[in-house]
Parts: structure tokens; sequence; C-alpha cells
């Protein structure tokens, strides 16, 4: 596809002069691009084999703070440096910055040279591997949802985020004029990543002012992952250059609709055959996809932090916006937290819907990987089908409602302990606590408003 490069035809874009700066990234705990910009002629004379970064970067939180508390690092070991290596599959053209390439690395130990374990990357990969020794494939689809708004990154900070103006005035849920008006942004992104080797199927209006998807086709979960973090770092890049602000935060406004990142999900065989399928079942639903849906079901709390990692990703949980409050299976119905689609066909598939924009792709596909690998693994028994509106149903089972009880109930799976390896799990208690601890401390705009006079 355009865009896609090999290491040869880098060699040949720089000696043409096209391209000059070579982008190597890493993707940090909060699925945000980390690197470094090569000049081009020594990345591929040198740096495509390796380079390093100082391992603080995956033991940080969304301000880059260096956290206390890690046993993979610290202050007393000296911050010391891990490698990144170029996986030069992942090599393309970045379109919408001039003479540009982008390659994703994985994160090495500078000593045994093999994978950290807590890196997103690796934790996927892991999920992969053993999929891979089963006899399948994952194949996996990520929708992101955000909002664009007339101001810049740079107006929203100095106005201290409070005089924030979608681009648009009202609901634009699949509505051609209202989008028109933002097309300017949304062209440009959608070219970009077509033109950087993520295939974009549309883009698309949502459910309020100002509030777009853009949905890429389908892929093998690592690529998908991949793109995903390319996606948000793209629009993000695009927006900026058009003198727009985006913002992927699950619940921007209390009066807003949030942003969603709905993963689909199925298996094949390594052959490309989808065993997700079974014409003779009910709905299409083979015995295999009723396992993997029962584990997704089983361990909805435990992975319930890596689709919301953030106190603002549980205030998206709310009645009524299309954001399901309830860990329960419906066929297509937006209101259960997982949703058949494709019913009766070859694309028969589970949609999470419980995902914000906020998650880290990495992470979260990990987790609904060894979720369902446990319930196959097991065997286990798919609960019947909900039917109806689950946000009326109070008696079916519930989606964490705070990050304090999604970390809870993370730091007590033994399913993610066995699946990712304790160390791995006890690293992201340690973030999600963290989170917690910040968030108590600080004093928010709401209770000054409330309390500052009536106190």
């Amino acid at each position: 596809m355009a865009g896609k490069l090999n290491l040869d035809e880098l060699r040949k874009e720089v000696a043409a002069g096209t391209i000059d700066t070579v982008l190597a990234a890493q993707v940090d705990m909060q699925g945000r691009l980390m690197g470094k910009r090569f000049q081009a002629q020594y990345f591929v004379e040198h740096a495509f084999v390796e380079t390093h970064s100082c391992n603080y970067l995956l033991a940080t939180d969304m301000e880059m703070e260096t956290v206390e508390g890690y046993k993979s690092t610290s202050w007393q070991s000296g911050y010391g440096d891990y490698t990144m290596k170029p996986d030069l599959n992942t090599l393309r053209r970045i379109p919408w910055l001039e003479g540009t390439a982008l390659v994703l690395c994985d994160v090495t130990d500078h000593h045994s040279h093999q994978d950290v374990a807590h890196s997103p990357r690796a934790i996927l990969k892991k999920q992969i591997a053993r999929l891979e020794a089963m006899g399948m494939k994952p194949m996996m689809a990520s929708e992101l949802e955000f909002f664009i708004f007339k101001q810049s990154f740079e107006e929203a900070q100095e106005s201290g985020y409070g005089a924030l103006a979608p681009i648009s005035a009202y609901n634009e849920d699949y509505h051609i004029f209202q989008t028109t008006k933002e097309e300017n942004v949304m062209r440009a992104i959608r070219n970009g990543l077509n033109g950087a080797d993520i295939v974009v199927e549309c883009s698309k209006g949502e459910a309020d002012a100002g509030q777009e998807e853009i949905n890429v086709q389908y892929s093998d979960a690592l690529t998908m992952a991949d793109r995903h973090a390319i996606i948000k770092n793209g629009c993000k890049e695009i927006a900026w250059a058009k003198g727009r602000a985006i913002s992927f935060m699950a619940k921007w406004s209390a009066k807003a609709a949030g942003n969603s990142s709905h993963v689909h999900q199925s298996l094949w065989s390594l052959d490309g055959a989808p065993l997700f399928f079974d014409a003779s079942a009910d709905h299409g639903m083979s015995q295999l996809m009723r396992h993997y849906m029962a584990g997704l079901l089983s361990h909805a709390g435990a992975i319930t932090y890596f689709l919301a990692p953030y106190i603002n990703s549980y205030k998206r949980f709310a009645a009524g916006t299309f954001a399901p409050t309830k860990a329960i299976w419906s066929m297509d119905n937006r209101t259960a937290g997982y949703r058949v689609c494709g019913e009766a066909s070859k694309a028969v598939r589970v949609e999470c819907r419980v995902g914000g924009a906020d998650l880290n792709p990495y992470l979260a596909f990990a987790a609904l990987l060894a979720a369902g690998i446990d319930g196959m693994e097991k065997k286990m028994t798919l609960e019947p089908e909900f039917r109806g509106d689950a946000y009326a149903d109070k008696d079916v089972r519930e989606i964490p409602r705070t990050l304090r009880a999604a970390v809870a109930e993370l730091d007590g799976s033994t399913m993610l302990r066995e699946a990712f390896g304790a160390d791995v799990v006890d690293h992201y208690v340690h973030a999600g606590r963290w989170e917690i601890e910040a968030y108590d401390r600080a004093v928010t705009d709401w209770e000054v408003a409330r309390g500052f006079e009536r106190c």
C-alpha cells in the first residue's frame, strides 16, 4: 500500500533527498509515541539496528513525572537505558510531515536483549503468541472518536481549558452538512493516514457537536494496535497544523457525549478461515466464539482498567449516552458492553464497547485476548443473551464505576497475573494507584465553585 516502506526503499528515498528525517518511536504506558528524530542518512547506516531510551519512559504518568515505587526502575537504580529495536515491518512515510518516515520500536533490555515484559507492545505480542500456539490468529479493529475544537492546542492551554468551543454547534451524528464545516481537518486526516499505510474506510460525525469518528480497515491485532497509536498521534499533528485542537479524552465535558474506542474482535485460523463462524449454530456463532465471549464476561471487571485507565474514563459510563454501563452481551444492541455484530455471516464478531478513546490499544487488546483465551481454555459456558435496555436493568453485571474499583479488580486477577506475569500486573496496578493518589490530592474547579463561598 502507498506509504509502506522497506529498508531498501528508504535508502533510495534518502539518497534521492525525498526523505531526510526518520522518527523512531516506542509506545509508552499511555499509548503515546516517544522517541527520536534521526537524520535519515544516519538511520539507514546505523540506527535501523537499534537505539536507546531512558527506562523511565515506561514508568511515568501523563505528566511525565518520575513516579516513585516502580520495581522496574527508580532513582536508586539510576534510571538506565532500554534498547529501542526498530520493527522494520512498521516503516512508513508520514505524509503530513515533510520529508519524514516513521518506524515503531520494540523495547528490549539492554543486557538480556529480551523484550521488556511491561512494555505495551511486548504484552500484546505475548498474547498473540499464545493464540498462534493454539493455531489461531486474532483480528481486530478499533474505532476512535474525538472532538475537534475551534481553538488551537496553544489557545486551549492559555485559556486554562475554560472556554473550549467545539467546531460545530449541534449534534452531527451522520450529518453531512455539519461535518462539511470541519472537512478541512478531516480530509487531511483521511488522506494523511491513508498515505501512511493505514487503510481508511471513512470518517463520520458522531453523537455530539464537533465530534468525529475515524474508521479504518481491520487487521491482525499487532498491526491494528500500531495503526491505532499512529492514528491518534497523526490526528493531533494534522489538527495542530490546521490551527485546531483535538481531544480523545473519555469525557471532556459533563454536558457532552463521551469519546469511545470500540474494539471489534474475531479469531481466524492460521490459513485464514474465520473461527467464530458456524453456519449451523444460533446466530452463526461457533462454540469457540461462545467460549471466548464467556471469558470476556467472566473477567470483565479485571480487564476494565486496561479499557478505562484514568479517573476521567469512568465519567463516560452514563445511561442513555451510548456508552455502556453493564458488562453483558447482546445481539446488535448498543446498550450492551459487548455487542455481537455480523450475525449469521462469516463476519460475525464481538464488539467491546467498554473502552474509551483514552485507552492504550496494546494493553486493551492484550487484556481482551487474555480473557478470551481463558474462556476457550476452560471451555466456559456463555450466559444467555441479554435483550432489551441494559441501562434499565438493575440486576445484571455492572462495569466498575470508578478507577479505584477497577484497579482493585486488576490487582486480584489470577488470570491476568498468569497471562501477563505478576510483575507486569503489579507495574500497572502501581500506575493506577498513582493516578488515584494524584487525583485525591488535586483541588478541582468543581470543588472551588461549590465551596468557595458556601462553606
